[in-house]
């Protein structure tokens, strides 16, 4: 009888023993968890500190009992691996040894915690991944005596337990090193999420690291320092600033990795050592666009690897290729998502891009609520294919994520995606989908009939070129221009440009022109381009993108061109 031991039960563990047992009747399969609690929902969490998730009982997905009575799976809880014999086919717990066939390594990884001064005596602050961080956080955190919570590190859980702290009634700082929240997006992209977050009444520190919490004599925290000096008052602090795999056991036994202790597996969860497999947040599986190994830390690639790993473990075939660093957040109202390369990246590794941004409604302008979608891809100008995207609204972003992130598994080009069969009724779309749309986009940019310029390219031409050098355009009415513009832009109105035509001196200067939104910046263009002025841009997303980007607007003198 064959036999098979997982090692960690959290999603990637359970998941391999579930699928190994629907594989092979006879198996006997051993799944051990150094804790008492199996496959529970650490992404929800902080949906549970807000009572959108209403109890603790509903974060736990499976119970042990469950693959006990259904699966006939030997489960032991609270009997944590200390060593693995790998040549000699062993494992030793706390308690005793067991002998394998196969193996099953699904550890999982920890928190970071880093290296703040007090932290060692402080009592008040947890990080937030397991079921005991969970309890901490509900018992100590969510009190009334806790008024204000610091959050520390704003990437995906930092940012969900910032809004839900805040949905729960609680003052809060969320705190990040780099420049933006959410740095697995653009700047752009993040800082539209850290406005949302400071317009729902939540401090936003960027660019500010932690070197000390100010502690009283029980270990209390009262303050949280800066490396600036600055002191926030804080009755609980919640660590979030990343995650560390669990492959100590592994490496010490001669396992490939990559630089973060990763362990590297194939297409089928195998290591580099025989009859082992691993699954789950301490593996690195294949970016499937880079073909390099690389690391994506999420629930999806967890259960998907685990039942790969499980399969395989019993002499079944099933791959699990690989990802591409698809994902998706919500704050508040909004929702932030991305799939493939951005601009970073592709940058990093020298791969030619261009990239193409629309403004575009969710649902059609006639239709009760519309919202704006802003849609960013990045695509090969030569081959057109499409390498990434990031999205921001309040209205289909999943829908529209989740199709770019099908075309980049599929290798589209940008192009094809104009010819999809995207569903349509107006509840749900526009007759021209926002995908839709930015293929058109594109096909005029590639036709030479238009050319975008993004936000960040118009701030650093502005700042490297003198006004003498270029005219900014502003297309929009009157009464829009006089509420804020973008510094140094003259106004003149779509709808009398043309005979004003032979008023504006374009004298060889780079023309950039821009709307609200990029639509009427383009129509303004083409009059332009018509007109035998070709030296000329739109903004992408017009004045709307550079305002949440930015937030760095003119307020013109009541005198308009005319």
């Amino acid at each position: 009888m064959k036999k098979i031991i997982v090692i960690g039960g959290l999603s990637a563990g359970p998941s391999a023993a579930a699928k190994a047992r629907r594989e092979n009747e006879h198996a006997q399969i051993l799944l051990f968890e150094k804790g008492s609690h199996i496959s529970y929902a650490t992404c929800g969490m902080p949906y549970a500190f807000s009572g959108v998730i209403e109890s603790r009982e509903q974060l736990m997905v499976v119970k042990p009992e469950l693959l006990k009575n259904r699966f006939n799976i030997d489960v032991h809880l609270n009997e944590e691996i200390v060593k693995i014999d790998t040549l000699n086919k062993i494992v030793y717990s706390n308690i005793k040894g067991y002998e394998y066939d196969k193996l099953i390594f699904a550890t999982g990884a920890s928190s970071i915690v880093p290296p703040i001064e007090n932290i060692k005596f402080a009592t008040n602050w947890s990080t937030c991944r397991s079921m005991h961080d969970f309890d901490k956080i509900t018992k100590e955190g969510l009190t009334n005596q806790s008024k204000h919570i610091t959050v520390i590190g704003a990437g995906l859980i930092g940012v969900e337990v910032a809004e839900n702290l805040k949905e729960a009634g609680n003052e809060v700082t969320l705190i990040e090193g780099s420049s933006h929240v959410l740095n697995l997006w653009q700047e752009k992209f993040g800082n539209f999420a850290g406005n949302v977050l400071k317009a729902e009444g939540i401090e936003v520190l960027t660019e500010t690291l932690v070197s000390k919490f100010d502690i009283d004599a029980d270990g209390t925290i009262y303050a949280v320092v800066t490396k600036d000096g600055r002191k926030i008052e804080t009755d609980f602090v919640i660590l979030s600033v990343g995650i560390t795999p669990n492959t100590g056991l592994l490496l010490e036994e001669g396992a490939e990795a990559i630089a973060n202790g990763a362990l590297k597996v194939n297409e089928f969860m195998e290591t580099s050592i025989k009859d082992v497999y691993a699954a789950g947040d301490n593996v690195s599986i294949k970016n499937l666009q880079t073909n390099e190994y690389d690391y994506f830390p999420l629930g999806t690639h967890s259960n998907k690897a685990g039942r790969a790993a499980g399969a395989n473990a019993t002499g079944r075939i099933i791959e699990f290729k690989g990802a591409y660093k698809t994902a998706i957040v919500k704050v508040f109202n909004y929702t932030l998502a991305r799939t493939g390369m951005n601009a970073t990246v592709l940058t990093q590794k020298g791969i030619p891009f261009k990239t193409v941004l629309t403004v575009a409604g969710s649902t059609p302008g006639y239709y009760p609520g519309q919202k704006d979608l802003i849609t960013e891809i990045y695509y090969n100008p030569e081959s057109e294919e499409i390498l990434g995207a990031e999205l921001f609204g309040e209205v289909g972003v999943d829908k529209r994520v989740d199709v770019l992130s099908t075309a980049i598994y599929a290798k589209l080009k940008i192009t094809d995606l104009a010819q999809l069969d995207l569903a349509y009724a107006p509840p749900f779309s526009p007759a021209k989908d926002p995908v839709i749309v930015t293929s058109y986009a594109t096909e005029n940019i590639l036709n030479e009939r238009s050319e975008q310029i993004t936000v960040e390219e118009l701030e650093a031409f502005i700042n490297n070129n003198s006004e003498e050098e270029y005219l900014l355009i502003d297309s929009r009415t009157v009464q829009e221009y006089e509420k804020g513009t973008i510094p140094g832009a003259i106004n003149y109105p779509l709808d009398d440009l043309r005979k004003n035509l032979n008023g504006i001196s374009f004298e060889n200067k780079k023309v950039i022109i821009f709307c609200q939104k990029g639509l009427r910046g383009y129509l303004a263009e083409l009059i332009l381009r018509n007109n035998g002025i070709t030296n000329v841009c739109n903004v992408a997303g017009g004045f709307k993108i550079w305002q949440m980007y930015r937030q760095h607007i003119q307020i013109p003198q009541p005198i308009v061109a005319c």
